[in-house]
C-alpha cells in the first residue's frame, strides 16, 4: 500500500475504474452470447438482439475497453451470422 497520498487517492481511482470497466466489458460479452443464442434458436427478436450487442461494443470501443478493430470485426462476424 503507497504511503503518499496522491497514490493512495489514485490505488482508489483505479480500483472503481476497474470495477466499472470490467462490469461494461461482461455486459457487452453477455449481450454477444444472447445475440448469438438468438441466431442459432432462430428468434422473432433476433435482430433487436444483435443490434443492442452491436451497441455495446460501439460503446466499449469508444470507451477504449476494446481495441475498434476488434468491435468492428466481432460486429462483421455477428452480423454475418444474422444474415445467413
Amino acid at each position: 500500500m503507497p504511503n503518499i497520498k496522491s497514490a493512495i487517492k489514485s490505488v482508489k481511482q483505479n480500483a472503481s475504474k476497474n470495477e466499472r470497466n470490467s462490469h461494461a466489458k461482461a455486459t457487452m460479452r453477455s449481450a454477444v452470447r444472447k445475440a448469438e443464442l438468438a441466431i442459432e434458436n432462430n428468434e422473432e427478436n433476433t435482430t433487436e438482439v444483435v443490434r443492442k450487442a452491436i451497441k455495446l461494443m460501439d460503446t466499449a470501443a469508444r470507451k477504449g475497453l476494446i481495441h475498434k478493430n476488434n468491435a468492428s470485426r466481432q460486429k462483421a462476424r455477428l452480423t454475418k451470422k444474422a444474415a445467413q
